[in-house]
């Protein structure tokens, strides 16, 4: 596999960024979308033989980013422990606000709605390559998505038209 590790590595470089991107608008932290990208680039890693000359590799990558993910949220246990001081942060830099609003509003989510939302507006994906990557119906997409976008609405009220400008 050696020889292939190269393709691997410029397919990692050129992807990391977004791939990272999906996996937070996935769980809305942080460190859990780098573990979720780690054990995504894994699976791609193992696969790679078979799928590297394939020309839906992004979509591979970000069906694999999305089903771990989703195996992560339906895991009953957390490998997060509770603390009893959070340390003080940095304030939010100018424009910033919109996009933890729509992180804290994305956790309101189930994890298949949160998913519908982050591949149709987030990546931009239309209904039937998002039911593929769900591996579901483009019915069940649209109603799932319905639903999230209901409860977005009632989550954000006034602050949504702000919002939907950040998310362009």
């Amino acid at each position: 596999m050696a020889g292939d590790d190269g393709a691997f590595l410029d397919f990692v470089e050129s992807r990391r960024t977004h791939l990272r991107a999906t996996a937070y608008l996935m769980c809305g932290d942080w460190h859990q979308a780098d573990d979720i990208v780690q054990e995504a680039l894994i699976r791609l890693y193992v696969a790679w033989p078979r799928i590297a000359e394939s020309a839906s590799l992004n979509a591979y990558a970000r069906r694999t980013i999305v089903n771990t993910a989703l195996n992560q949220a339906r895991k009953v246990s957390r490998r997060e422990v509770p603390v009893a001081e959070v340390r003080d942060t940095a304030a939010p830099a100018d424009g910033v606000d919109a996009r933890l609003d729509i992180v804290s509003a994305l956790d309101r989510l189930g994890s298949r709605q949160r998913a519908c939302v982050v591949l149709r507006y987030f990546e931009d994906l239309p209904i039937d390559e998002v039911a593929h990557v769900l591996g579901c119906r483009p019915g069940t997409v649209k109603s799932q998505t319905a639903r999230a976008l209901v409860t977005l609405r009632t989550v954000l009220g006034a602050e949504l038209s702000e919002i939907e400008g950040a998310l362009s």
